[in-house]
């Protein structure tokens, strides 16, 4: 099995079923990709292709095998050696000059008896594979909100482009009739001019927006390895989802003003409750990997310091040899060679009685370090609270902002309408139609963007208090739907 899909089996429960789905996707993503794709299928292409991700797989099937390797520690070991040697012998005594050969083989076996700092290092390989775990979910995560946030900002685009276009046209025909009445004499050349210089300012609006749209497609092919993508859209006026706590994103009217004497507290929206906090931080708290790491490094710490204290004492060990050897008879040595064979069982011990004062400085750099890595989990957990905080506020302004812009739209619609009939009867001019034109289109851009941050802000606020997972993305590609063809 491939090293990578063993690190995504062994980091999550659900990963054999995940990572078939993900293949599958990734697969369908490929055979379609001049159709549009939904933001489950761009993930799974992200994940198969993102090159951070991979590195972080491949960083835990590392941290995987290094956790295993401290199983040698309680295991036995053996190991076999040899070696022949060729000896000239030179003597002055009476006889002829001799060429001695020996040869030597030896498999020796050793068994841990009593070592507890290796069983304390096998205890810090199962913290370090926790905390490796935790450092992939925290990547899977990562990549989920990478992913959300190339496609919105995509989506967030193709809409300022679609109402700057849809302004850009409503301008043409301002100024078109703009020329119509000065050819009559219905109005002065300044009209024809306000309306010429707004049409030149949304034309290079325009081309930003084109540009815009253009950069964010390509940083989503980048992200998800193919080309072309056409995110699924949101459509106008679907109501978006609502976190515990929180109301729904649409919950407030938006119908249009019934007159220009309606105040704008009649359609101003209620401030979200912020109730569900506490809950919010409390997963945070008992979730999030960043905590579940940290805290793995802070028995990682205290284990050591054990090791180090351990390292003062006796260890014991079974030891076993069996030496086979061939040599010259020294008693007679043109009689030939003598071969021998040697078994041996035994017990070893060991005790450290003076290291230069080593062990006494381990066990203090150890305790330091148990400090250190205390100090580390307090400042994760407080980070963590208060991203967490962050990111549930952040939604909560989000879904205020998206109801406000609601009844801003409306009541720019109101405006608009009020305007071009007030240009009709002669109580406005031409500017005042440019002028609210501009301020519903510019209303409409911010909304549409309100949306994708509010749907952004739901992934953040799991992803802060470490709940975020693949499936998160369901609810949200339920609301989305595919664009039409381009003919």
């Amino acid at each position: 099995m491939n090293p990578l899909r063993r690190a995504r089996s062994s980091a999550f429960k659900r990963a054999p079923v995940a990572c078939a789905l993900a293949g599958l996707l990734a697969g369908l993503f490929a055979l379609g990709s001049a159709q549009a794709q939904n933001l489950p299928e761009l993930f799974a292409a992200a994940r198969a292709h993102d090159a951070s991700f991979e590195a972080a797989l491949a960083q835990f099937e590392a941290d995987r095998a290094r956790a295993a390797q401290a199983q040698a520690g309680v295991r036995p070991s053996v190991a076999l050696s040899g070696g022949a040697s060729w000896t000239h012998r030179d003597s002055s005594l009476p006889g002829p000059d001799r060429l001695l050969n020996q040869q030597q083989l030896t498999l020796g076996a050793s068994q841990p008896l009593f070592r507890p700092a290796n069983q304390l290092a096998l205890q810090q390989a199962q913290w370090a594979l926790q905390a490796a775990q935790a450092r992939l979910q925290s990547a899977e995560q990562d990549l989920i909100v990478r992913t959300a946030q190339a496609t919105f900002d995509v989506l967030a685009a193709q809409d300022r482009l679609r109402f700057i276009e849809a302004q850009q046209q409503a301008v043409a025909e301002q100024l078109a009739a703009a020329r119509r009445m000065f050819e009559v004499g219905a109005t002065t050349v300044t009209d024809v001019r306000e309306a010429q210089a707004r049409f030149d300012l949304v034309r290079a609006q325009q081309i930003a927006a084109a540009n815009e749209l253009q950069v964010n497609q390509l940083a989503l092919e980048q992200l998800v390895g193919r080309s072309p993508v056409r995110p699924w859209h949101l459509p106008e006026g679907v109501a978006l989802p609502a976190l515990p706590g929180l109301p729904n994103a649409t919950a407030t009217a938006t119908t249009p003003p019934a007159g220009l004497g309606t105040t704008p507290a009649a359609t101003s929206p209620a401030a979200p409750p912020t109730t569900a906090l506490p809950t919010w931080v409390e997963r945070a708290q008992t979730a999030h990997p960043l905590l579940r790491q940290a805290e793995a490094g802070l028995q990682i710490a205290a284990l050591e310091v054990q090791r180090a204290q351990a390292a003062r004492g006796p260890t014991v060990d079974a030891t076993a040899q069996l030496q086979l050897a061939r040599s010259p008879n020294p008693a007679q040595p043109a009689s030939g060679h003598v071969r021998q064979r040697d078994a041996s069982v035994g017990i070893q011990f060991n005790l450290p009685l003076y290291s230069g004062g080593a062990l006494q400085n381990r066990i203090a750099e150890a305790v330091a370090l148990h400090t250190r890595a205390r100090a580390e989990l307090d400042a994760a957990q407080r980070g963590v609270i208060q991203a967490t905080r962050s990111a549930y506020l952040g939604v909560v302004s989000g879904i205020g902002q998206v109801q406000a812009l609601q009844a801003a739209q409306a009541s720019s619609q109101s405006a608009l309408e009020a305007n071009r009939l007030g240009l009709e009867v002669g109580v406005r001019i031409n500017l005042d139609v440019l002028n609210a034109q501009s301020q519903l289109f510019d209303t409409k851009t911010q909304l549409a963007r309100a949306r994708y941050e509010v749907l952004l802000g739901s992934l953040r606020l799991r992803q802060a208090s470490g709940v975020l997972t693949a499936d998160d993305l369901q609810p949200i590609a339920a609301l989305l739907r595919a664009p039409q063809p381009k003919h």
